[in-house]
């Protein structure tokens, strides 16, 4: 992977000022289901993706979770991002069928509750 993907990749979840401001937090986390824009953030794109590679299931909003406990999520979706090469092409069958199902639903419901990924700024 080119550096270029691999920095566009890491942006795209949380960058380490993120995780750093998180982590100084002492909230717990709402959920997935009750973020802003939809859970259109880069917490939810780490959940999404926790999902979609079986760490925890999809049934697991996060609802209640400490800064940490987010954080030791990251990275172990990181970890095996790395095993493919931060590729969705990359991944096997099953856990790309996965992984589209889950981004396609989340797309379709954050725009019904009113995200515009135009004005997205997470």
């Amino acid at each position: 992977m080119k550096s270029g993907q691999l920095a566009a990749f890491f942006a795209s979840l949380a960058s380490s000022e993120e995780i750093a401001t998180m982590r100084k937090k002492s909230e717990k986390y709402v959920g997935i289901d009750k973020e802003i824009d939809g859970g259109m953030t880069a917490t939810g794109r780490i959940i999404r993706d926790a999902w979609a590679f079986g760490l925890i299931p999809e049934s697991e909003t996060c609802e209640g979770w400490m800064p940490q406990g987010l954080e030791d999520l990251w990275i172990k979706v990181n970890t095996e991002w790395e095993k493919y090469g931060f590729l969705v092409g990359n991944l096997p069958e099953d856990i790309r069928e996965r992984y589209m199902r889950i981004s396609d639903a989340a797309v379709k419901r954050a725009r019904e509750e009113g995200w515009d990924p135009g004005l997205d700024n997470n």
